[in-house]
């Protein structure tokens, strides 16, 4: 075990990235982004096809100081009202900020328009002098072809701010606000969705049901409204990038975004449909050893002992990781260590907080601040280990500039999932009872479930969703069809109850960031590649994974995979992460 002091679940400070939210230092940062706006206007006169390397420095550093600020005064905003999504306060802060910030975006729009205007043999000349930008800047000429003049490009920003901005925010007001009843041991509880969600793994098949049953129970009494929001969310991302950016398809926004081709990411999804009956025999096994005939869609979770039921305490959890980071690489366990240290997570569970977790990377400078609402099961231990595996990715990438260091979204998800399963090897390394390390492997394997296929799915729903929408479907067909791709994940494997049709409403992903999802299977599929590669070859392996986080978002994806022996356009890469799944489960079978 490391000697580390006895944290405590606490709620994060702010304080790094502004010492108050009112008064001298909010102001001095307005200042400062009016100031620094002002010098980027007068930039527009010099810019031409011949404009010299001097001044094309200049011109890149004061978007660097510019963007810090921006980053700033926005992050600020959306960390406070994580924090509690029923503050006024904090929703007003954010609602001004997101004002402010899109008229300095757009006062400054016309710079991203001259570059992407530009001929190729001046983007060649002046790449030359950006140093690592040079990605920064090749990665903006990829939306040439989807970006419009600049008096509707304005248009657009101001419309998201009160349009699919504010419906998500909408959502988050409504869905936060949820309180829960469950009558656990005689007692009726009330709780937050992430109170709840723990008793889906509980070894109480009646407990299971009712946890599921109360969620959508809640959600379905606002169905009408959550399903409208995202209804008018979907038609909102045609209206402006099928209609107006042309772009192929819905999910290519999103792929472009990840500068990833959109044949890959199909790839990608059609061998996770391809792998499903890897799963659906899992189910069916696991079912036997549960006792059943046959599992309820309620029951994926299950575990196979009482043990699963204790209670780890959050110092203990931070034990473990840490304790995990440290034999991995000593580096590694220093950077998470930051997090603590810097007072820049927030663990406790409190009414209004936003559910889930997330782990917000915002300058490279400033330790990266995690969210979590930390319950005591043994997944929120490896929750805990994956958000710090974000942190740990964007610190290693802290000597890129601000414009270069966060990492695409599919490779995102990489250090965090490896960073889970360094959690899961110390716990199969450290128990000698048999039945302890099944259920961690029972786990690994229904983690692996719900990080890959379960979230390739939620893809393939969208999707359909967005075709669905864009030919008026309603709400009741939406449900319909989600349980058409319910059917088509588990097939016969799992009995799945009507309540499930509300399954899509309840994931904010979807609405926040469409088309998220399949980073998760990436990066999990990838993490697995890469985990086979650690045990093959030990300690000279770490090197080469610190190499690639290190990129950050400074080089293309591609670039960065195929520098470590990584075809993601071939499907046997994606069928190699499988192997290792199926691998799990026949160390399963045999114990």
């Amino acid at each position: 075990m490391t000697n580390i002091k006895p944290y405590q679940a606490t709620r994060w400070s702010l304080e790094d990235l502004i010492a108050a939210p009112a008064g001298e230092p909010v102001e001095t940062l307005q200042n400062d982004l009016e100031r620094l706006t002002a010098k980027v206007e007068d930039f527009r006169p010099k810019l031409t096809a011949d404009i010299n390397e001097a001044n094309f420095r200049e011109l890149l550093t004061h978007i660097e100081n510019l963007t810090e600020v921006v980053y700033r005064l926005g992050a600020y905003g959306s960390l406070w009202f994580a924090e509690d999504t029923q503050n006024q306060t904090a929703l007003g802060f954010m609602g001004k900020m997101e004002q402010e910030l899109t008229d300095v975006y757009n006062r400054t729009l016309f710079i991203e328009l001259w570059w992407k205007g530009l001929d190729d043999s001046s983007v060649e000349r002046l790449s030359a002098y950006a140093g690592k930008l040079d990605y920064y800047l090749e990665k903006m000429r990829l939306y040439r072809d989807h970006t419009l003049l600049e008096s509707e490009e304005k248009i657009i920003n101001l419309k998201n701010i009160n349009g699919s901005n504010a419906l998500v925010t909408l959502y988050d007001m409504i869905t936060n606000k949820f309180v829960f009843e469950l009558m656990v041991d005689d007692e009726q509880k009330s709780l937050t969705r992430g109170e709840l969600m723990t008793y889906v793994r509980s070894s109480s098949p009646e407990l299971r049901a009712a946890a599921y049953q109360e969620l959508y129970r809640v959600y379905a009494q606002q169905d009408a409204v959550l399903a409208q929001i995202y209804i008018h969310r979907v038609r909102d991302w045609a209206s402006e990038n099928m209609t107006l950016r042309h772009y192929e398809t819905p999910i290519s926004v999103r792929n472009l975004d990840n500068d990833i081709p959109d044949d890959v990411v199909n790839t990608l999804l059609d061998v996770c449909a391809e792998q499903a009956p890897i799963f659906q025999k899992y189910f069916k096994l696991k079912a036997g050893w549960l006792g059943l005939e046959k599992l309820r869609r309620y029951d994926l979770y299950a575990p196979l002992n009482n043990k699963s039921d204790r209670n780890i305490e959050y110092a203990d959890a931070v034990d473990m990781v840490l304790d995990s980071f440290q034999q991995f690489s000593p580096e590694v366990a220093k950077h998470a260590k930051r997090v603590f240290e810097d007072n820049h997570i927030d663990a406790e569970v409190r009414p209004g907080k936003r559910g889930g977790a997330f782990c917000a990377s915002i300058l490279p400078e400033a330790t990266p601040w995690v969210l979590v609402n930390y319950t005591g099961e043994l997944n929120q231990v490896a929750t805990l280990a994956h958000e710090l595996g974000h942190a740990v990715h964007a610190m290693l990438a802290e000597d890129h500039s601000l414009l270069s260091f966060h990492s695409a979204l599919p490779l995102a998800e990489t250090a965090s999932v490896f960073s889970e399963m360094l959690l899961t090897d110390r716990l199969l390394d450290e128990t000698e009872d048999p039945n302890e390390r099944r259920s961690l492997l029972l786990a690994a394997v229904d983690d692996s479930y719900a990080t890959v296929m379960r979230q390739a799915y939620f893809v393939l729903f969208e999707r359909d969703a967005h075709r669905l929408i864009a030919e008026g479907k309603t709400m009741d067909e939406l449900n319909q069809h989600y349980m058409e791709n319910l059917s088509a994940q588990f097939g016969d494997s799992m009995d799945i109850s009507d309540d499930f049709k509300h399954e899509w409403i309840v994931i904010p992903h979807i609405y926040h960031t469409p088309f998220y999802c399949y980073a998760y299977s990436f990066g999990q599929l990838l993490a697995l590649s890469l985990y086979k590669q650690y045990k093959d070859e030990g300690a000279s392996f770490v090197p080469k994974f610190i190499k690639i986080l290190s990129y950050g978002g400074s080089a293309k994806p591609n670039h960065i995979l195929t520098e470590a022996g990584i075809d993601i356009s071939n499907p046997d890469f994606w069928r190699g992460g499988f192997k290792v799944i199926q691998s799990m489960i026949d160390e399963l079978s045999r114990t």
